[in-house]
């Protein structure tokens, strides 16, 4: 894993893409009046990201009831890769030297308390991708709706040179 310091040679996040067999998809068309991504001074800031893949949900409903907490997990990490398409669209990720703080919010069914272990999903895809530079600061709050009844709901932070 290469060093996280601005001037050095950064992750080699290609490579740990293709070892999880998974690619940078497109960047999912904003669904209302927002960009994807802004860049202000060395951070870029995403819009909440959505799992989608190939253009549908993976899942839909609230954690705790339609959905279980392992496919929460697994589409909180849909909508980390959805948030690094977007940065990668505005800077490419190359530029990333850290991911700073990520923020997931997961629709709760009444009862349910365990939104950190649902955005595990989303903080263990960055760390696998970006080693010690994935390491973050986190909010993972429980809500009760999402956009088009989307379970998880997933933004993040990312410091770039």
């Amino acid at each position: 894993m290469g060093e996280t310091d601005p001037n050095g040679p950064g992750t080699d996040w290609r490579a740990n893409l293709d070892r999880l067999g998974l690619t940078v998809p497109a960047v999912v068309a904003p669904v209302a009046a927002y960009v994807p991504a802004v860049r202000s001074g060395s951070l870029v800031y995403t819009s909440g990201q959505l799992p989608f893949v190939a253009g549908e949900l993976t899942a839909v409903g609230k954690v705790g009831a339609e959905v279980s907490l392992e496919a929460a997990a697994a589409a909180a990490r849909w909508c980390a890769l959805n948030a690094l398409a977007a940065v990668h669209d505005l800077v490419g990720l190359d530029a990333v030297v850290r991911i700073v703080k990520v923020v997931g919010f997961v629709a709760s069914a009444p009862g349910f308390t365990d939104q950190p272990l649902v955005i595990n999903g989303a903080s263990e895809l960055l760390g696998e991708v970006f080693g010690a530079a994935g390491a973050h600061a986190r909010s993972a709050v429980g809500v009760f709706e999402l956009p088009r009844n989307t379970p998880v709901e997933v933004e993040l932070i990312a410091e770039v040179r």
